[in-house]
């Protein structure tokens, strides 16, 4: 099975060169991911890396000819890429954040795939509805989880943030979406049982062992969005009490899928070809080890 170069129109035949931008960039395993579906798909396209800075992005962006098709973007881009794009999908507009760029000479086009990552994962563990559901972190990536848990009907979510005022955004975008969010610090203290936990934290955030615990004990399975740092303090701590923890690679692949989908239809919602023969090809890649 081949997929011929696809038929977007508007892009370029030389437009075969993507990357992926973000500051630190080092870990990001999404170069091995990609190269492995392209592969599959007889696609002749170059994916690589490159450690961008937020204030330099627009200067990066504008230096790119018409051999690019599209960028993937990681922290601390997705707000930059948001205001780079012309034209947004449903997610990106409700996250205001974008971690896909089809780079279209008509006008870029930017997309949230981390939503339907994070769906995709919780399917794979069984998860496609929750009412009540745990947030860790107010920062950008939580509001992608935010979205996720509203799409999952969850009408009920607690975030847990060492600043209580930096859950307002996310407050404000819960009742645009129909669900409650409340506040509440990290703290030893007892917490409602949830069945789900979204870690949204920074690899290397460091968590109070008691608080962690306490967030565990109560806390049902545990997607962490993290991978490159792991096991994180949160996750040690759902180890330590016996629960299910997940790592980010779950949502890593999904959103990948759901990008090269944009990269070859210019939507997210189109399969790609032998779609399952792909999806195993990168999940192979994630089980072998990481070289130096």
């Amino acid at each position: 099975m081949v997929l011929r170069e696809p038929g977007l129109g508007v892009l370029s035949a030389r437009a075969r060169k993507l990357e992926v931008w973000g500051d630190p960039i080092a870990h990001s395993r999404s170069p091995e991911l990609h190269a492995a579906a392209y592969r599959v798909l007889g696609l002749d396209w170059r994916y690589g890396r490159r450690r961008v800075a937020e204030d330099s992005f627009p200067r990066e962006l504008a230096s790119l000819d018409d051999g690019w098709r599209g960028l993937s973007l990681t922290m601390p881009l997705k707000s930059a890429a948001h205001r780079a794009a012309a034209v947004l999908d449903g997610h990106a507009t409700l996250t205001g954040a974008v971690n896909t760029l089809l780079l279209d000479p008509d006008g870029i086009r930017g997309f949230n795939t981390d939503v339907g990552g994070i769906l995709r994962a919780l399917a794979d563990d069984g998860i496609t509805a929750v009412a009540r559901a745990r947030l860790l972190g107010a920062g950008a990536t939580a509001t992608s989880a935010l979205v996720a848990l509203g799409d999952l009907g969850a009408d009920e979510v607690e975030v847990v943030a060492r600043r209580p005022e930096s859950v307002e955004r996310l407050r404000s975008l819960g009742e645009r979406i129909g669900v409650n969010v409340t506040a509440r610090p990290f703290s030893p203290g007892t917490h409602d049982e949830v069945p789900l936990t979204i870690a949204t934290l920074p690899g290397d955030a460091q968590v109070p062992a008691g608080a962690a615990d306490a967030l565990a004990r109560s806390g049902g399975l545990l997607l962490d969005v993290v991978y490159g740092h792991w096991p994180t303090a949160v996750s040690a701590a759902w180890e330590r009490t016996g629960r299910p923890a997940r790592s980010g690679l779950g949502m890593l692949l999904h959103q990948a899928v759901l990008q090269i989908r944009i990269f070859a239809h210019g939507d997210a919602d189109t399969a790609l070809p032998d779609e399952e023969r792909v999806v195993s090809a990168m999940r192979a890649v994630l089980e072998e080890p990481v070289s130096a």
